[in-house]
């Protein structure tokens, strides 16, 4: 069985009673092997601290690939996860360049976003049954449509029907005070019924809310 080795930086911080200290040590990750599907190695989650070190403004962000990431909370009884690929901005421009306004996107990087709910939920007064949907976007300047559709198994938005979409919404596009280097989703807990998936990358935030049904 054919394996590749990937060696990237993650980064640690050190206490010492005369300050704070950076120490950069080496994370080697395994590839999944090459017998594998390419979607199974697409939603294998690489699990280093390596884009947090990057937002953190502990490391230089160097690797060019999109490491498949996972974001997860419990909102009450209900668990919710966001799996998705996580590319760097690497001083380019984001919105209206890399990722055009006005256009289905598939918020992340390869493989379509994934949202599991646990339990039922309701989105914009429309219930969403337990499950896994695809996240897609439409950037704009100010604000974004935010999008749950039924078909979380493809690649890009190539295969996007608006006919599978279950929810769509309309949300504010917020400015951050700090880049966000490497696109990071976020399930934020509001209260014990409500919690809402955010988006965040370079000086965007974008945020769904939900409630458990």
């Amino acid at each position: 069985m054919k394996k590749t080795l990937i060696t990237i930086l993650s980064a640690s911080l050190l206490f010492s009673c005369g300050g704070e200290q950076k120490e950069a040590t080496e994370v080697t990750l395994e590839e999944p092997s090459e017998e594998l599907s390419n979607l199974e190695k697409e939603h294998l989650p690489e699990k280093v601290a390596y884009a947090d070190s990057v937002n953190a403004g502990l490391l230089e962000d160097t690797f060019k690939g999109s490491a498949r990431r996972e974001a997860q909370a419990s909102i009450g009884d209900a668990i919710v996860t966001v799996n998705y690929g996580s590319p760097g901005k690497r001083g380019r421009v984001i919105w209206n360049g890399l990722v055009s306004y006005d256009q289905v996107w598939v918020s992340g990087s390869h493989w379509a976003t994934a949202v599991t709910f646990s339990e039922d939920m309701v989105i914009n007064e429309v219930e969403i049954p337990a499950g896994m949907y695809a996240f897609f976007t439409i950037p704009g300047r100010e604000t974004w449509t935010l999008i749950l559709n039924k078909n979380y198994d493809q690649h890009l938005a190539d295969s996007y029907e608006e006919s599978e979409d279950v929810v769509r919404i309309e949300v504010p596009a917020q400015s951050l005070d700090q880049e966000v280097q490497r696109l990071t989703y976020e399930v934020e807990s509001i209260s014990d019924t409500e919690g809402a998936i955010s988006l965040s990358w370079d000086q965007v935030k974008v945020s769904m809310p939900f409630s458990i049904k």
